[in-house]
């Protein structure tokens, strides 16, 4: 048997799946050293494929039980933003097919910005539905941070393109026509949640990212308006800006009346 170059079994292994094919076993056997690494390479990648898949597994749970309740068209939504000292609250609603699988799908809070952008694409090409919904600042202060929230996500719930029939929300409960569940931390045990909380994230930041160039003294772009100690010094040295929360302390120490 002729025995293959490293570099056609890096290309053959590229497109192997099955543990207990001949292929992997026939590997088993070949004492180079390039090949043992190229097969520990192997198991270590299909090792975390199973891990990502197990995990996608365990947060469709809520999907999977409802649609075998009969409902499909099944909305996540979360929001981003309670907390800044500036910035607007941003809200999301995703409507995802049966069949979606995006793995490493997780709280937008656990990804890096990068895989958050990817994943952002991902979900609006696939999703059936997808809505965001922006609460300025300045409304904010007139109703407070949690009716702003409240509001934000119903917000986003009547802009989906696709009416839901359950809605499953990150740790709020809403006045809607539509039966619901309110999940703690329902962005890291929902794919429809975790969905919405990217798209609610990258919508926001991306706004803070343009107010960053208007008022780049505040750093924006990264601390996304929370209150950061050099946040805190820029308040401190040049004021507050149209965007900052006026209802929240301590900027509305600053606030002259």
């Amino acid at each position: 048997m002729v025995q293959l170059k490293i570099q056609e079994i890096k290309a053959q292994l590229a497109n192997e799946f099955d543990r207990d094919s001949h292929f992997i076993h026939s590997l088993k056997k070949d004492n180079r050293k390039g090949v043992i690494q190229l097969l520990e390479k192997w198991y270590r990648q299909r090792d975390q494929e199973k891990q990502l898949y197990e995990k996608h597994v365990r947060m469709t749970e809520f999907e999977m039980k409802l649609r075998k309740q009969g409902f499909h068209h099944i909305a996540g939504i979360d929001e981003v933003g309670r907390g800044p000292l500036a910035g607007p609250v941003v809200a999301a609603a995703v409507i995802l097919p049966d069949d979606f699988y995006l793995p490493g799908l997780d709280d937008s809070k656990k990804l890096s910005e990068q895989r958050r952008n990817e994943f952002y694409d991902i979900i609006r090409s696939n999703a059936l539905a997808v809505s965001s919904s922006i609460i300025s600042v300045e409304e904010l202060d007139k109703i407070n941070i949690f009716e702003a929230t409240k509001k934000a996500m119903l917000s986003s719930i009547v802009g989906l393109k696709v009416e839901p029939d359950f809605l499953l929300i990150d740790a709020v409960k809403l006045k809607t026509p539509y039966p619901q569940e309110a999940i703690t931390k329902g962005d890291a045990k929902s794919v429809s949640i975790a969905a919405a909380s990217i798209i609610a994230k990258v919508t926001r930041d991306r706004i803070m990212v343009e107010l960053s160039k208007e008022y780049p003294e505040y750093g924006f772009s990264q601390n996304m308006g929370y209150g950061t100690k050099a946040h805190l010094s820029a308040i401190e040295k040049y004021g507050i800006t149209p965007h900052h929360r006026k209802s929240f302390a301590p900027i509305k120490d600053y606030v002259i009346i």
